[in-house]
């Protein structure tokens, strides 16, 4: 019997490059800085938003997207995901994580100068 082709499209199909982690001789492992670095960022964004307000109370969009940035880039790299696509493989590195949180603290202290 012959299997059913889909009708739909898949990733493969239309080109997206939503492929899968990018090919590694190395076993995926857990990288523990990143991934409690990430954890750090939530839970710290979670329990104290204010950190990420101007003097005048309004909310500083630009440390606020450093910090995410950051935190997206610690649990991607965290937990040992490596994509396939170069760019965003170097926007979801362990150095990405670090140099977002880096922005976000200039962005922060540069409000309370």
């Amino acid at each position: 019997m012959k299997p059913h082709a889909s009708t739909f499209a898949t990733a493969e199909d239309v080109g997206l490059g939503l492929d899968g982690p990018a090919p590694s001789n190395e076993a995926t492992r857990i990288r523990l800085l990143p991934l409690l670095l990430a954890i750090a960022v939530m839970l710290g964004i979670t329990a104290w938003p204010g950190a990420l307000a101007r003097p005048s109370g309004a909310a500083d969009h630009l440390a606020a997207m450093a910090l995410f940035w950051a935190m997206s880039a610690g649990f991607v790299a965290g937990v040992g995901f490596r994509p396939r696509k170069l760019l965003i493989r170097l926007l979801l590195s362990p150095l990405a994580c670090w140099l977002g949180v880096i922005l976000a603290g200039l962005r922060l202290a540069s409000l309370t100068a």
